[in-house]
């Protein structure tokens, strides 16, 4: 083993996915499995996009905020408005730097009461969440990283419901909320959460009790599915994924992604650039791209309209389901460029046409 593997942190799932003959992959600093031997990719996207598949994520981060007051203060520094929603209820929202509105990091946070909050960001960004957090905590407000004292399993696809009420777990509850329940004696949350765009539930599980509840979803019948699949599903929603289409660099305007602030809040980090931002407009824009010819395109690829370079692409795969190139790619502003226009990107020093469209590429069924 390489000493850059043997540096990764592993999810404790490692050796089912070892037997299940995974191909590995680092992402954000934790041994993940990319795909499995037997399905691969496209076999692994199809399932979730037809009947139902699990996810090992427990590479996300977790962390906790206690305390009087907790959600108010928690809702002072993230970008959404957490007073929209009910204890018992989950939300998208971002972590966003205060001084010039760029994104930290995105996560779901999830009101458990006005004194606590549990919140999974991603897995690279954890440690700073959890130091921005703390470090403006007040007294009183306790904030604490438990990035390897919960396992998350994400059970995706439209025979998701099916499949959890068989293992005797609660699958009637609204989208983004969350239900306590027990499984073989192991306490843990079903969340009707996701990161697929098919309906479906994340379960936030003992660390210890991973192997338990796995083991119990594969003797289900449900195909394990690596994040190789994760990324082309994601893609396919036009779903962001830090560090390519929200990053310190890109804020939540450039990225479209300002359904998830709460622009009357009086205070959140960021609020005073973003606001200016959007006032002013942003320079550029995240656009989705369909090629309408053949190719693959990727991350960092330039896009051109006519000579002028007018972008880049932040993330780029074959789509599965339309079985076309896809992409998505922030765009200048000042080119003036709109759905149904026609641009071109540069794949290894060929242009390509494609035509700039809204996502998602797919159909959703979340709900």
């Amino acid at each position: 083993m390489s000493t850059e593997a043997a540096a990764l942190l592993r999810s404790p799932l490692h050796e089912r996915h070892v037997a299940l003959g995974a191909k590995f992959a680092a992402f954000g600093g934790w041994e993940m499995p990319l795909e499995y031997a037997g399905g691969g990719v496209l076999r692994e996207h199809t399932s979730v996009r037809e009947a139902v598949g699990v996810f090992d994520v427990s590479h996300l981060g977790k962390a906790r905020v206690t305390g009087p007051g907790a959600a108010d203060f928690v809702n002072s520094c993230l970008s959404n408005d957490l007073g929209r929603i009910a204890p018992g209820k989950a939300q998208y929202t971002l972590c966003c730097d205060d001084a010039t509105g760029g994104v930290v990091d995105d996560l779901i946070a999830y009101l458990i009461g006005p004194d606590e909050v549990f919140l999974i960001p991603n897995a690279a960004n954890t440690a700073e969440v959890v130091r921005r957090l703390a470090a403006a905590a007040p007294e009183g407000i306790t904030v604490t990283d438990e990035h390897r004292s919960y396992a998350v399993l994400a059970v995706q696809g439209p025979h998701s419901a099916e499949t959890v009420t068989k293992l005797g777990l609660p699958t009637g509850h609204e989208y983004m909320s969350f239900n306590p329940a027990r499984i073989d004696g192991v306490d843990l949350i079903v969340c009707r959460t996701g990161y697929t765009g098919e309906q479906g539930y994340e379960l936030v599980v003992p660390w210890d009790d991973a192997v338990t509840v796995w083991d119990a979803l594969v003797e289900a019948g449900v195909r394990p599915c690596g994040l190789g699949a994760r990324d082309t599903l994601r893609t396919e929603m036009g779903y962001p994924l830090h560090g390519q289409e929200l990053s310190l660099e890109i804020t939540p305007v450039q990225a479209r992604s300002g359904w998830a602030v709460g622009w009357s809040k009086p205070a959140f980090w960021g609020r005073d650039a973003l606001l200016a931002e959007k006032t002013a407009g942003p320079r550029r824009l995240l656009r989705g791209l369909e090629l309408t010819g053949r190719g693959i395109p990727r991350g960092h690829m330039q896009v051109y309209a006519g000579d002028a370079l007018v972008g880049e692409v932040t993330s780029g795969t074959f789509s599965p389901t339309k079985k076309i190139g896809i992409a998505l790619a922030l765009l200048d502003t000042a080119a003036g460029l709109a759905e149904g226009d026609l641009v071109q990107i540069d794949i290894r020093g060929r242009r390509t046409e494609a035509k700039i469209v809204k996502p998602p590429f797919v159909q959703p069924s979340v709900r």
